[in-house]
């Protein structure tokens, strides 16, 4: 694993973290596909998947969509690199249809 496919792991772990302080939603599907499979290969996962996930719902009828995979790599270009133009797309699409206004860094 390279140190910025670490580097993102690190902050799927930080953003469980945060869904279950901040939002009180114990990600724990979530937690165990990170841990399985490592932050990229979740985030691919989720992004590429045909409807969002169940904590992406959970997430979105709490206010909190920023704590989302899609929110995450959308808002950051750091992690840009990690996916295809299609998939950061595919994310930001999935987050404005949800009214969320990804902010650009």
């Amino acid at each position: 694993m390279s140190d910025i496919e670490t580097k993102f792991t690190e902050a799927m772990f930080e953003i469980y973290r945060r869904a279950k302080s901040e939002a009180n939603y114990p990600a724990n599907v979530f937690l165990k596909m990170v841990v399985d499979n490592g932050g990229r290969a979740t985030a691919k996962t989720l992004i590429n998947a045909d409807k969002p996930s169940d904590g992406y719902t959970a997430l979105y009828l709490k206010h909190r969509l920023d704590l989302t995979v899609e929110a995450v790599v959308v808002e950051n270009p750091r992690w840009h690199c990690l996916f295809t133009p299609a998939e950061i797309e595919r994310a930001r699409k999935r987050l404005t249809e949800y009214r969320y206004d990804p902010r650009a860094n």
